[in-house]
C-alpha cells in the first residue's frame, strides 16, 4: 500500500508536459476490437485504468506489442469473443465500453457490470436503450450485462438525459450496423471527437461528434491505422488548479487551450492569470484569492471532473463562494476530508458553500475516488505542515507520473511505501 505525503507552502514554478486523456484512451483502446487489424495507438497514458483495459484485450487473445512508453500496437485479426468477469471490470467504469465494441464486432457481449468510483449511482439504462433500439436483446444476469443481435440496424436514437458514456457506447455498437443512426441530444465531451476521429481513421462513417447530433452510417468492414490520443482536459486543469491554489508560475504544455476555456475563465475570475499559447497555457498567481461561484455542466460548461480541485482553492480563497454540481450525486464525499483540514464548507444536497478560510492546516486525509484524490494532494501543496493521502490507488487510475510532475515545478510530495508492519519507506 502506498501514501502521498506532502509538506505544504511551496508556490510552484516551471513546466509540465500533459498525457493522454484517460477519457478518450479507455474508449479508444477497446474501439480496436472494431478493426480486425492492427492500429497502433500513440500517446497512451500510464495509468492504471488503462492498464487494466490493456489487460483485458490480451486475455481476449489481442496481440498487444509495446512499441515505446506511450504507444502500443494492437493486433485483433484473432481475438475470441468471451465474457468479461467482474474481476476485470470491477476497478473501473469505463470496462462498460467493452460491450458496445463487442456488440459490434461480434454482434453480441457478456460483460461484468463496471465498478470504478463509488460517488452514486451509475445507471447505464441510457446504454441499454440504445443497443435495444440498435437490435440487441439485453438482459442483466447475475450482474452481467448480456446483450446479443442477429444484426444490428442502423435507427435514430434520442437521449434522455446527455450521458457521455452512452454516447461513447452507441458510437460503438452504431458503426458497423448497417444503414444510419442519429444519436440526438449527445454528449459533446472532447474524448468523444476523439473517438469518432479515430473510428474514422480505421473507415467508420461518423460525423456531427462534438455537436448534439452525431450521425454514423455503418460499414461493413474496418482496417487498421495510427492514432495520438489528444491531452488530458482534466489532468491539465487539475495543474492549472494546483498552481492558481499554491501560488507561482507555472507552463503546462501539451494541451488544446479550446478544451480548458472553462477552467481557465474561473481561475480567472478567482484571480489567476491564464495566457494561451497554440498548445500550451501558463498561469500566474501571485495576488490573493478571491471567491467565484462555479457550477458544473456537460461540456463545454465546467467540468465535473474538476469540481473537487476547484473547493480546494475556494476553500483559501477571500469571501463565500457557491459551488454547484449538476452532473453526478453524492460527488462532495470528499469534503469530510478538508474539514479535517480547517476548511469551512457546508454541503446541501448537490451545494456546496464554501467561505474561504486563511491557511488549511496538514492532517492524514483519504482520497474518496480518482478527482477527490487529486483535491487532496492540491490541499497539501497550499496547506501548513504535512498532508499524508491514503488510497492513493485511485490517483493512479488517472494521473501518470504526479510525484514527478509536481516535484519538478517544486513541491515536496513523495510516494511512500506503508508495510503490514507500519514501516514506512520512499517508493520507487
Amino acid at each position: 500500500m502506498d501514501n502521498f505525503v506532502i509538506n505544504g507552502g511551496h508556490e510552484l514554478f516551471g513546466e509540465v508536459s500533459i498525457s493522454g486523456a484517460k477519457n478518450a484512451a479507455v474508449a479508444i483502446i477497446p474501439a480496436a476490437i472494431l478493426a480486425d487489424d492492427v492500429v497502433r495507438i500513440e500517446n497512451i497514458p500510464q495509468i492504471s485504468d488503462v492498464q487494466l483495459i490493456i489487460e483485458i484485450l490480451d486475455r481476449m487473445g489481442a496481440d498487444i506489442k509495446l512499441v515505446n512508453k506511450n504507444t502500443l500496437d494492437i493486433d485483433t485479426s484473432n481475438i475470441n469473443y468471451q465474457s468479461v468477469p467482474y474481476e476485470l471490470t470491477s476497478h473501473f467504469r469505463a470496462s462498460y465500453y467493452l460491450i458496445g465494441a463487442m456488440l459490434g464486432r461480434f454482434n453480441q457481449a457478456e460483460v461484468a457490470m463496471p465498478g470504478g468510483c463509488n460517488f452514486g449511482v451509475r445507471p447505464i439504462d441510457q446504454h441499454i436503450k440504445g443497443f435495444e433500439m440498435l437490435g440487441a436483446d439485453v438482459d442483466i444476469v447475475d450482474g452481467m450485462v448480456c446483450a446479443k443481435a442477429d444484426k444490428l440496424m442502423g435507427t435514430s436514437i434520442y437521449m434522455d438525459v446527455v450521458s457521455v458514456g452512452a454516447t461513447i457506447n452507441i458510437m460503438l455498437a452504431a458503426v458497423k450496423a448497417r444503414g444510419l443512426t442519429i444519436i440526438e441530444n449527445a454528449a459533446k465531451e472532447p474524448h468523444i471527437v476523439d473517438l469518432a476521429n479515430f473510428l474514422n481513421s480505421m473507415g467508420a462513417d461518423v460525423r456531427g461528434a462534438g455537436t448534439d447530433v452525431i450521425k454514423i452510417r455503418g460499414v461493413e468492414k474496418m482496417h487498421g491505422c495510427t492514432y495520438s490520443i489528444i491531452p488530458d482536459q482534466i489532468e491539465a486543469g487539475t495543474y492549472m488548479v494546483a498552481t492558481a491554489a499554491c501560488g507561482g508560475d507555472v507552463l503546462i504544455k501539451n494541451v488544446i487551450p479550446k478544451h480548458l476555456e472553462s477552467i481557465s475563465a474561473k481561475l480567472e475570475e478567482a484571480g489567476a492569470e491564464v495566457i494561451e499559447y497554440d498548445d500550451a497555457v501558463r498561469v500566474t498567481r501571485f495576488k490573493a484569492l478571491n471567491k467565484c461561484n462555479v457550477k458544473t455542466m456537460p461540456h463545454p460548461g465546467f467540468p465535473t471532473d474538476m469540481q473537487p480541485q476547484m473547493a480546494v482553492l475556494l476553500s483559501i480563497a477571500n469571501g463565500t463562494s457557491i459551488l454547484s454540481e449538476s452532473v453526478w450525486d453524492n460527488r462532495f464525499q470528499y469534503v469530510g476530508q478538508l474539514l479535517r483540514m480547517g476548511a469551512d464548507i457546508q454541503v446541501d444536497g448537490k451545494v456546496a458553500v464554501i467561505v474561504g478560510v486563511p491557511k488549511l492546516a496538514g492532517v492524514s486525509v483519504k482520497a474518496t475516488d480518482l478527482r477527490a484524490g487529486a483535491a487532496m494532494i492540491i490541499a497539501g501543496l497550499v496547506a501548513e505542515g504535512t498532508t499524508t493521502v491514503e488510497d492513493i490507488v485511485y490517483v493512479d487510475r488517472g494521473y501518470e507520473d504526479i510525484v514527478e510532475k509536481l516535484s519538478a515545478l517544486g513541491a515536496d510530495i513523495k510516494r511512500v511505501s506503508v508495510n503490514d508492519d507500519n514501516a514506512v519507506q520512499t517508493a520507487g
